[in-house]
């Protein structure tokens, strides 16, 4: 009897494990429920994913086929404070239904590395996997994202967030976070992190100067 027990209480334990540790929960159209850490075929709905960065889990995952599309050629917006180009360019991404992540160029040390992605300092700029766009033209802009697969019409959920966006430089974010800090030093020196490849641009658009 105890035998039993402890054999039931290990495959119980096993069985909670593999759950944990899994990163994705999907629904087939049996209607079976699936925990794995591979990504589900074609037909599953994903109901629960982990967060690649392990902080939890999403409470709104993408379509199966956009995140698919979003991995393989994520999409990254660089834009400037006060600039009118670069809000009709976010409008643009929010009503295609793109997923992004939004890098802000406002210091010294932003626009230095900025100045890799647009050397004339136009913005906004996209970069969608290895490619880029320099200033908005929503014709360049919509060529990008048809040629990585993106859908050409809104899949993503209604409740669906971007990552709020984030200073280029981690110079700048840094300075941010020391505001909250009653006891932080007047001044900070921080050496800003190498700035990634250049891209190659596909043309260039209307956009602000910095």
């Amino acid at each position: 009897m105890n035998r039993n027990i402890r054999s039931l209480s290990l495959g119980i334990g096993i069985a909670v494990a593999g759950t944990a540790a899994a990163q994705y929960k999907s629904i087939g159209p049996d209607g079976r429920v699936t925990y794995s850490d591979v990504a589900p075929p074609a037909g599953a709905r994903v109901v629960e994913q982990k967060k690649p960065n392990g902080a939890g889990t999403s409470t709104v995952p993408l379509p199966f086929e956009l995140q698919q599309v979003a991995t393989k050629y994520p999409v990254t917006l660089y834009t400037g404070d006060r600039c009118a180009p670069c809000e009709q360019a976010r409008n643009y991404l929010r009503a295609r239904g793109v997923p992004f992540v939004e890098k802000t160029v406002t210091s010294d040390d932003d626009i230095a590395l900025f100045k890799r992605q647009s050397p004339d300092g136009t913005a906004p700029v996209i970069a969608v996997g290895g490619r880029r766009s320099v200033g908005f033209s929503q014709v360049a802009w919509a060529g990008l994202l048809d040629n990585a697969g993106y859908p050409a019409v809104a899949a993503l959920p209604r409740d669906y967030q971007n990552p709020a966006p984030t200073p280029l430089s981690p110079t700048t974010r840094a300075s941010a976070q020391d505001l909250t800090r009653p006891d932080a030093p007047a001044t900070k020196t921080a050496r800003p992190a190498p700035a990634p490849a250049s891209l190659p641009p596909v043309d260039n658009g209307s956009g602000f100067r910095f």
